[in-house]
Parts: structure tokens; C-alpha cells; sequence
């Protein structure tokens, strides 16, 4: 399975603004692009800082005479790569509380924008995409297993999974494998087994 990255989802034109940028200037943008936050670069578009509308709003209720995005700023800039998973850009957005990060290449100059906005794409896949994703990476492919074994019903990113599997410690691991599909939800387990290999069996459990 390809999981989509930070680079399938950015947004590749990044509106920024330079150091000695005037706040009314950098206001003028976050509203002209319904943006929350913009990137402040310097030298080979290398971000340095952001100003978000926290910024600006911190700047208007407090004693701080910063008129410009280098007094105004967030510093340093925390800032995702094209290759990262959209997982691992939504982590740094929650632990940090931001909601958008700055994308750099391998050489730290700006190369795109990533917001909470973007992350939500994976989300609106049609359940239809998510379905054929499982049938054929998760069961064909990664389970041996032809598309028949399995029904797979999806209904608004919820996965519904019934059908009879070998073994029962198969049905946790494709549980896990649907879950980490682009656009899923949640997923019910209607499954059952014809096995149970499990260390301690119980007599009846879910078996056919």
C-alpha cells in the first residue's frame, strides 16, 4: 500500500513574507489567502519563523513594540519535508498546536505549505477507492487471499469487514492493515475463523 505524503497533499505555492514585512502588510495577506499563519524567509527562501493570526492578535493586546514579521514571529520555524507521512505532519501540528507547517526540500529552502485543511483530503476519499484499495492491497496482495474471501463494505470512511479468515490470529492483523488505509474511519470486525491458533483457545469462541 502507497500512503499518500506531505508532497501529495501541500499546497506547492507558499505565500511568505520576508523579515522587515510591516504587520499590516502580513494581515493584508493571512486575509487575501484565508490563510492562518505565513512563513518568514530569509536568504534562498529558508524559512526562519511564522506569524499567525496568534501573533498578530498577541501583538495587539500586549506592550510589545515589534511592527515587522522578525518581531512579530514564532522562532524557529517548525517545519515538515515532502517525503514525511501525513501522519507524522499531523503529530507535529497537534504536539506543537499549529495548523499549518512550512515544507522544505533537503536543503531547508521552502518548497510548499501544509495545513490541518490538507490533512482533512484524506478523509473525503470516496468510499468506493477505499473499498478497491482493500480488496486488492490488503486481501489479494498482502493476505494471499482471492477478492471473494472477504466482503468489504465501506459507508462514509467506515469500514465494515465479514467473511471467514484461516486463522484467528489473522483477524487482528488485517484489521490493522485496513485501518491504516488512506481514508478510513473506523472499521467494524464482523470476521470470523476456522482455526483458532491461539495459545490458550476457548471452546466456541467465534469459531464457524
Amino acid at each position: 500500500m502507497r500512503h499518500r505524503s506531505v508532497a501529495d497533499l501541500m499546497s506547492p505555492t507558499a505565500v511568505s513574507v520576508q523579515r522587515g514585512t510591516p504587520f499590516k502588510e502580513i494581515a493584508r495577506l493571512l486575509d487575501e489567502f484565508g490563510i492562518t499563519a505565513v512563513p518568514v524567509i530569509e536568504d534562498h527562501e529558508r524559512p526562519v519563523g511564522v506569524v499567525s493570526e496568534a501573533d498578530l492578535l498577541r501583538k495587539q493586546t500586549s506592550r510589545d513594540t515589534s511592527s515587522v514579521a522578525e518581531g512579530l514571529m514564532s522562532s524557529p520555524a517548525i517545519v515538515a519535508q515532502p517525503g514525511w507521512s501525513v501522519v507524522r505532519a499531523a503529530r507535529v501540528m497537534e504536539k506543537n498546536r499549529i495548523k499549518r507547517l512550512p515544507v522544505v526540500d533537503e536543503s531547508g529552502r521552502l518548497v510548499g505549505v501544509i495545513s490541518r485543511r490538507d490533512l482533512l483530503q484524506l478523509f473525503l476519499r470516496r468510499d468506493r477507492a477505499i473499498q478497491e484499495e482493500i480488496l486488492e492491497d490488503v486481501v489479494t496482495h498482502t493476505l494471499g487471499l482471492p477478492p471473494s474471501a472477504l466482503t468489504v463494505e465501506v459507508t462514509d470512511g467506515r469500514v465494515t469487514l465479514s467473511g471467514t479468515v484461516a486463522r484467528k490470529s489473522l483477524i487482528p492483523i488485517t484489521l490493522r492493515l485496513c485501518e491504516s488505509v488512506d481514508g478510513v474511519v473506523d472499521v467494524i470486525d464482523r470476521l470470523v475463523y476456522d482455526v483458532d491458533d491461539s495459545a490458550a483457545a476457548k471452546a466456541g469462541d467465534r469459531h464457524v
